[in-house]
């Protein structure tokens, strides 16, 4: 949809900005919003922010939303749980709508469907609740090895996230993970360039932006801080890698996207080995809009500004 047609659309309408929530995300999820609020603002829209609690159905209807921009990180804005509730209210929401939105709050979902189609991603063990930690602990030294990366099955943001050498308590921090986070994973570490695609349209309509190389200047990986604290990671796009592994990393990005059923927009994470192979980590459905963010980078490299990635992404509503 064209930026006249979409002002066209929602002339007299009114826009409200989700954001906050009650995710381990949601100091950045206030930033995202926040600034997806004042771009739609400065573009001259009926934009309200509401920051979610368990009362927003009620304060959507008492504001008289007419279309909703979804701006939170983790649950539940990003699993699904929000996409279902605007399905059942009948009302327009920005994004991947509830399967594509919990298929990639799941990461064990996501890595499943990639190896189903052929997509490469890292060796992993799953480690669910009920499973014996010894047991998981001597399938991952045998199928893994140190260095390993244990990672929670539903979060964002690398919380939860850490490299584990061969000098560590495996076992306890298994343990830990698991009280932490419940269901979580260990993944084989490959060592290599930390990678992000993002990617924007539906369907055939999408395709990939700029690749973007992190480059943790503080930090073991791009962890929390190495995401959201100025200085912490630089930034190099398009990222810098041999031709053949940049066409094959944005190819199995869109793949990835198209795969999980993704709406309007997305951002794939990925890694890419010393010898040029891509591995795909994950999908983010709904990937940060602040300042630091990979997305608005990758989007202005490939001249797309902010204000127009935000009319974007209020198009996908209306796909």
């Amino acid at each position: 949809m064209d930026p006249f047609s979409l002002r066209e659309k929602l002339r007299g309408k009114r826009i409200i900005v989700f954001y906050g929530g009650w995710s381990s995300e949601r100091d950045v999820s206030l930033r995202s919003g926040r600034k997806v609020y004042e771009s739609l603002k400065k573009q001259g829209f009926d934009a309200v922010l509401l920051d979610v609690g368990r009362d927003y159905i009620d304060r959507l209807k008492d504001l008289g939303g007419d279309v909703v921009v979804i701006m939170l990180h983790g649950k539940p804005g990003e699993d699904g749980t929000i996409q279902g509730a605007l399905e059942t209210l009948g009302i327009p929401y920005t994004g991947s709508r509830v399967l594509a939105s919990a298929v990639g709050m799941d990461k064990i979902t996501t890595k499943r469907i990639l190896l189903s189609i052929g997509i490469r991603t890292p060796d992993f063990v799953f480690v669910p609740l009920e499973s014996d930690l010894k047991e998981k602990e001597k399938d991952a030294l045998r199928k893994l090895g140190f260095p390993m990366i244990i990672k929670p099955r539903e979060e964002g943001s690398s919380i939860g996230v850490r490299i584990i050498r061969e000098d560590d308590d495996l076992f306890g921090l298994m343990a830990q993970e698991r009280e932490d986070f419940g269901d979580f994973y260990l993944e084989k570490f490959i060592e290599g360039k930390s990678v992000t695609v993002g990617i924007l349209g539906t369907r055939e309509n999408s395709f990939a932006l700029p690749s973007l190389e992190l480059r943790v200047k503080k930090g073991e990986f791009y962890d929390y801080d190495a995401k959201y604290r100025k200085g912490y990671t630089e930034f190099i796009i398009p990222a810098e890698l041999p031709k053949t592994s940049l066409e094959e990393l944005e190819q199995l990005s869109l793949l990835t996207h198209r795969a999980v059923g993704c709406r309007g927009f997305s951002r794939v994470d990925a890694v890419v080995s010393r010898d040029g192979v891509p591995y795909i980590l994950e999908i983010n459905t709904i990937p940060g809009m602040t300042d630091l963010s990979d997305l608005p980078a990758e989007a202005e490299a490939a001249g797309i500004s902010y204000d127009e990635l935000v009319l974007r992404i209020l198009a996908s509503a209306f796909e």
